[in-house]
């Protein structure tokens, strides 16, 4: 599915929407240039999930924890990931595999660890059509 967005609210909904249909265990994956919104679809999808406090990128901890939605949601940035193994050390598996939500920007950097059944979305901006332009592709895998 590609839906185009014409501003940060856009994005911001159509997270929202995929938050409020989330279930136990599924996976996102998140990738697009930097400034292109991944931190505003993210937000909207922790709205989606019934997450009231403020979320932002978590890119200096690798993941951030949030407890108090309808279901657990686990945000991954793994921009400064340099190994692989360092997922393992933060128990990746154990968030991915478990019964929360778990959304993982940058994921294409860790691809060969990545669960076989996940949800891809990528962001691109296209400035010819605008500043705040955004093709979001949505692909179950």
């Amino acid at each position: 599915m590609v839906i185009e967005t014409r501003c940060p609210e856009e994005t911001f909904r159509i997270g929202e929407k995929l938050g409020s249909q989330a279930k136990p265990g599924q996976v996102f994956t998140l990738t697009g240039d930097l400034g292109v919104g991944k931190t505003v679809f993210t937000q909207g999808l922790a709205k989606g999930l019934g997450i009231k406090e403020p979320v932002n990128s978590p890119t200096f901890t690798i993941v951030q924890i949030y407890e108090e939605g309808r279901l657990p949601f686990y945000h991954f940035d793994v921009y400064r990931i340099s190994d692989v193994e360092e997922m393992e050390e933060i128990g990746f598996e154990d968030y991915v595999l478990g019964e929360g939500v778990s959304l993982i920007e940058w994921a294409n950097l860790i691809e060969e660890i990545l669960p076989a059944s996940r949800t891809e979305v990528t962001i691109e901006k296209d400035l010819q059509q605008g500043f705040d332009y955004r093709k979001i592709t949505i692909t179950d895998v």
